[in-house]
Formats: C-alpha cells, structure tokens, sequence
C-alpha cells in the first residue's frame, strides 16, 4: 500500500514537474503565462463592443474558424483569376486586333507587353497603398483599376486607347498579385499556410483556362476581341463586391497599434482555442513592438542591405521571382496563340488548342496545393524543376521539324510536361515564398520588391519575345535561354535554398538569421544522403510526408 502511494506520489511529482516546465517554455517565448493571456483576452473582448464595422462576421457562414480561413483565401485568391484571365485573353485576342485596328506587327509586343510595363508602376505603389489603406483596401482598389482597364480595353477605337488599358489594367493586377499572397500569409496558420498562398497560384491558372475559353466561346461572333477583352469585366465585379466581407489583416492591424480590431479579426478567422493560437497572437505582438522599435531613427529601406536576415530574405524571395518569370511561362502564355500558328495551325483551331496548355497547368498545380505543406517548398521545387526544363527543350526541338504533324505532336507533349512540371514548382511556390519571408515590418516593402521583381521580368521576356526570336530563333529561346537560366537556377536553389514550411512569420526570423555558410553546409549534407537514396531507388527518405523537411530540405 505504502508502495502504492509513494509511487502514485512520484508520477503526480513527475507531471508536475514536466507541467512547470511547460509553463516556463511558455513563459519564456512570449513573456506570458497561459493565466496572464486569458486574462488580456478577456478585457480584450469587452473592448470588442464598440467594433459595430465588423457586423459582418455575425453571418452563420462565418461561426466556425476552420471554415473562415478558407473562405478568406478562396475569396481573396479570386484576385489571380484576374491575373490569369488578362494573360490568357490577349494571347487570343491579338491574333485578331492588328486587322481591326489597322496596325503593323511591330506594335504587336507592345500590345503584350504593355500590361507588365504597368505591372512595374504597380508594383511601386504597392509599399504606399499596403502602408497608408492597409491589405484589403489595396486590393479593393487594384480590383477598381483592372475594372476601368478593362472598359478601356473593351471600347478602344485605337491602338493608343487599347495600350492604356492594357496599362491601367496591369497596374491593378501587379497591386493585387502583391498584395493578395501576404494578405493570405498574414491570416493563415503556419500549418497551412503554404496550401492556403497556393489558392492564389491555382486561381491564377483558372484565370487562365476561363481565358481561353471565353476566346473560344467569342471566337466567331462580330468584334470578337472586345467580347473578349470586356469578359473579364464579370469576374473584377465578383472580386470587387466578395473583398467588403473580408476583414483586414490582423497583422496589419497591430503593427498599426489597433490592438483591439486585432483581436476580434483573430478571433474571428483562427480562434484561441488551443494554447498555439494564443500563444502565436502574442507572440505577434510582441514581434511587432520589437521591430517597429529597432527600426526607428533610420529608413526601414536600409534594412534590406543593412541587415543580414533582411538582406537574406529578399535575395532568395527575388531570385525565386525571376526565376519563375524567365522559365519561359510569360511568352508561353502571352503568344499561345501566336505559337499554335508557327507549327501550323489556323487561328480558330490555336484558340480552341490553347485550352490543353491552361488545363494542364490548373490540374497540375492542385496537388501542390496538397502538397505544399507535406513535403515543403524546397522537396516540392527540387523534385519538379527538372520536368520544366525537359519541356523547354521538347518544345524548342519541334521547331526545328519540318513535318506539320510531328511538329504540332512534339510541341504538345512539351507543354504538357512543362505546365505540368511548372504548375507543380514554379507556379505556386515563389507565391508562397515571397509572401512569407518577410519581418512585419518590412512586408509592405518586401511585397513591393518581389513584386517589381516579378513585373520587370514578365515585362522583358514579354515585349522582347518577338525581336529575341529574330536574334536567335524559337528553338535557341527555349533550349539556350529559357532552359539555360532554369539549369542555373536549379544549382542555385539546390545549394542556398531554405525549408519555411510549418514555421509562423515570427519563427521565420531564426531561419534567416542563419549565415549562408551554415546553410549551405545543411544542403551539403542532405544533397549527399539523398543521392544515396536515388542511387538505392529508395524514395521514402526523400519524400517524408510529415511536418518536418526530408533528406532534400
């Protein structure tokens, strides 16, 4: 019995004592204890009482936070559908355009290449909008933009009018497509966070698809590219109206000082159901306060060269951006149609092909979105960049055939493989990336140079396709240079790229604090055991599907 009791005595001591130490784990990572965060949740919520601009949130559809979040990132990703739908019409439209408005082929890759002209002015006015009006009302607007880009795309009686829509428009989407995957990172937990960013990626591939579709349903009525271009019209309006339901960024919000407004925004779209949750809010805050502290008394600008774990975050956030930019992505996209008419096709039958290229990439880039979390961001781009640079080279070969068949059949497979491989890596995870990398502080800034990054690129490889083609033909673009940069690219990511899944923002912070040389010596590493596992035909130790990177990460 006294055997009994000493030993019931001893687990009560032992669970005591792992519970203390719990609570001193807990205490010192965010400087509070579980009692102290109850009791500021509390006061916080009968503050909550004045928040009457918040009603919206009392709808049935919004009661249960596990639906919540993944209504905010479906909604807030329909913004990519824009983005993809205003690449994929012009590619379909411009094959009609020239005869209507009478204008020379020269003027035609101005035609493309004017929207991501207008992609770069807006990407600089990405940091004053995210700063002055906040993630939501940047959006809203961008979406009013890409509306009056449209109206003018739609009427233009000449080439001058139809450039400044092109341009109006790719304001608005450079705004959006910045400013939407950092909203989504903001709000998402860190387990889910990578699935919930590639909504976007995947909205942007429907974009495309419903582009090419509408080419094909316009195709045959009188003034078809107006119907075209005015189709997106329908789903700016959706965006526009589904954005007013949308709460802001509860990070935006306390590093605005609106502590309160965070709190029920939290509330409302994670919970504080489990001591994570809590712990993650004020934790937040706490990052917030030390940021905004240590940047005060200098341009936060400098900090990107200042700093190393700043200076670290955007190299590998802009690399990631041109390297998707210059895969080869914007001249497949912006002159599908274009391209189905070098190897022989009438252009009633490339709109109507166009749509294999956009529903391969829209049914490739969902298991990435399942993927994104499982397996992380550097397995994912690993495994499947070699798929991209295969494509390249299948489709720069077919132009060398002279045979219609075999060069109509060749450069099909190629797409296939390359939007398949690239929906899989390229398309969703520089998304992810480049909306997660950032300290709060700086996201605004972040966003904006990643941003910028990602419209010079399309911007170069868009309007430069046609005098590049001149210069060193289709098959030395896709083969030479296209190909060239993913292989150089893919040594890069090999050796210096990081593992961000499953972490929150504020933990990101131990990952870029790191030295490169650290970091490279860990790639080293698990490069070498991985080649061991190839070499065995063992998959297992390279595709670990847990919270935790594999061999390759």
């Amino acid at each position: 019995m006294a055997s009994n009791s000493t030993e019931e005595f001893s687990i009560k001591a032992s669970i005591e004592k792992q519970r203390t130490a719990l609570e001193r784990s807990r205490l010192a990572v965010s400087g509070h204890s579980e009692e102290a965060m109850e009791t500021e949740l509390h006061e916080l919520e009968q503050c909550c009482v004045s928040l009457r601009q918040y009603f919206i949130f009392v709808l049935p559809i919004f009661g249960k936070t596990k639906y919540f979040m993944w209504i905010l990132a479906s909604v807030a990703s329909i913004g990519g559908i824009l983005y993809g739908i205003d690449q994929s019409l012009i590619s379909s439209a411009g094959l009609y355009i020239p005869l209507d408005l009478r204008y020379d082929s020269n003027k035609e890759s101005m035609i493309s290449g004017f929207m991501p002209l207008g992609g770069i002015f807006g990407a600089l006015l990405v940091y004053p909008s995210n700063e002055l009006v906040g993630r939501k009302w940047s959006i809203v607007g961008a979406c009013l933009l890409d509306i009056c880009g449209s109206v003018l795309e739609a009427t233009a009686h000449s080439w001058q009018m139809l450039l400044a829509g092109r341009m109006i428009v790719g304001v608005g989407v450079a705004i959006e497509a910045a400013t939407v995957p950092g909203y989504i990172a903001e709000c998402s937990p860190k387990h889910r966070r990578g699935t919930l960013v590639s909504l976007y990626q995947l909205c942007v591939m429907l974009g495309l698809v419903f582009g090419y579709i509408d080419a094909a349903i316009f195709v045959n009525l009188p003034g078809n590219w107006r119907w075209m271009l005015g189709s997106s019209l329908l789903f700016s309006s959706i965006f526009l109206v589904s954005m007013f339901v949308l709460p802001e960024s509860p990070r935006y919000l306390m590093k605005e000082g609106r502590k309160v407004e965070a709190y029920y925004v939290w509330k409302r779209i994670r919970g504080f159901q489990t001591f994570e949750e809590k712990e993650e809010f004020f934790w937040m805050e706490h990052q917030v306060l030390k940021e905004l502290q240590e940047s005060k008394g200098h341009l936060k600008w400098l900090d990107f060269i200042r700093k190393p774990r700043c200076r670290r975050a955007a190299q590998y956030a802009i690399i990631l951006m041109i390297l998707q930019q210059f895969s080869g992505i914007n001249t497949i996209n912006h002159y599908m149609g274009e391209l189905m008419r070098e190897i022989g096709m009438s252009k009633q039958k490339a709109v109507y092909m166009s749509v294999i290229g956009g529903a391969t990439g829209l049914f490739s880039t969902i298991p990435a979105i399942y993927l994104m979390d499982r397996l992380g961001r550097r397995i994912l781009l690993l495994s499947f960049i070699g798929g991209v640079f295969c494509g390249l080279l299948i489709m720069g070969f077919s132009f060398l055939t002279t045979e219609i068949p075999t060069k109509v059949g060749l450069y099909i497979w190629g797409l296939v493989v390359y939007y398949v491989s690239w929906g899989l890596c390229l398309g969703p995870i520089p998304w992810v990336v480049g909306s997660e990398v950032w300290p709060t502080y700086l996201r605004s800034q972040g966003l904006c140079i990643a941003d910028a990054s990602k419209w010079i690129g399309e911007f170069i490889t868009t309007y430069a396709f046609p005098f590049m083609v001149n210069a060193m033909t289709k098959t030395g673009i896709f083969c030479g240079f296209y190909a060239g940069i993913i292989l150089m690219g893919t040594i890069y990511l090999m050796f210096f790229m990081p593992e961000t899944k499953c972490k929150t923002l504020e933990e990101l912070e131990d990952v870029f604090q790191q030295p490169m040389k650290d970091l490279l010596r860990q790639n080293r590493k698990n490069l070498k055991e991985t080649w061991q596992a190839i070499k065995r035909f063992h998959i297992n130790p390279i595709w670990v599907f847990s919270p935790f990177s594999g061999v390759i990460g």
